[in-house]
């Protein structure tokens, strides 16, 4: 078979729907009104990311609308996976939100709660929280599949999205249950982004339980990863970041390191190859807050990784 011949996956979607591997890395806007501050940021990812998740008011501080830099990534030619809360806007705006990203072109839509607003830089900012996210995916999910509003009203045109939910891994008990993964499947979900986990073990059991649960068959699994930059911030993320999972000796690796930031990378690019080689795990998603441009070096030493292995 010549190479001519074969389809390979155009899309974020199309790549998790044929099993291979995939790789998302995160941008947060910037806190700017000129889009090239935006794309100086994301170009070093233009096709090395399968796609590039944009931030809704991470943090609970404000930047460039999520909405905007996801479009003016799409222009770019950067897949864009969007990033929407229910911190800050009444059902209406939400669905309002959903409707212009269809419109705009916007196909993947990452579903969220959001940050409390009393842990950013405007602490006395009224929080909204008027539907959770499984009911935000609900309404993406019908506005997709019926072309409808929770109303009954009708939408014209279509709204082709790829939907996804958040989750953070554990190391599950004996009698635990994915119920809240569970849920957000039922709600339309279609691929999960996790928080940050270390622990390629940990993973390993975590979405044996999935599977056994028929999850992994509904859902594409992604699992939250981060280039540690030192033995301190990965403590400082492991204390602070609720979930954050970050096994000892790989603090203990960083401390030694003569070259933290190398190790950081190198450990991040190992872990990535282990998680490859788990069933279940549809791929990673790569986050370093202040760190961006350690990301397209781990995604490009990864993915050579990854394809070698798989010959």
């Amino acid at each position: 078979m010549n190479d001519a011949s074969v389809s390979l996956p155009r899309t974020f979607a199309d790549r998790l729907r044929a099993g291979r591997f995939a790789m998302t890395a995160e941008v947060a806007p910037p806190v700017s009104c000129d889009p090239q501050d935006l794309l100086r940021k994301a170009a070093p990812l233009r096709g090395l990311a399968d796609a590039v998740n944009v931030t809704d008011g991470a943090g609970a501080r404000a930047h460039m609308s999520a909405l905007a830099a996801a479009n003016i990534l799409l222009g770019a030619g950067i897949e864009p996976i969007l990033q929407i809360t229910c911190r800050d806007k009444n059902r209406i705006a939400l669905q309002s939100e959903l409707m212009g990203a269809a419109a705009l072109g916007i196909r993947n839509v990452l579903v969220l709660t959001g940050d409390d607003p009393k842990a950013g830089d405007q602490p006395d900012t009224k929080p909204v929280f008027d539907i959770d996210s499984k009911t935000l995916l609900e309404t993406a999910r019908r506005l997709r599949d019926e072309g409808k509003l929770p109303t009954g009203r009708e939408v014209a045109g279509k709204a082709p999205f790829f939907l996804g939910a958040a989750d953070m891994p554990i190391d599950p008990p004996a009698d635990w249950q994915p119920n809240s993964l569970r849920g957000k499947a039922g709600a339309g979900a279609q691929f999960v982004q996790t928080q940050f986990c270390m622990d390629a073990a940990l993973i390993r059991r975590y979405v044996g339980v999935l599977a056994q649960a028929g999850l992994t068959r509904q859902l594409a699994i992604l699992i939250g990863i981060n280039p540690l930059r030192s033995a301190k911030s990965a403590q400082w993320m492991k204390s602070h970041l609720f979930g954050t999972i970050i096994p000892d000796a790989l603090i203990a690796r960083m401390e030694k390191a003569a070259d933290p930031a190398r190790e950081g990378i190198r450990i991040c690019v190992d872990l990535i190859q282990e998680l490859a080689a788990i069933p279940g795990v549809a791929g990673v998603h790569i986050m370093a807050p202040g760190n961006d441009a350690a990301i397209p070096e781990v995604i490009a030493e990864a993915r050579q990784r990854v394809q070698k292995a798989a010959v």
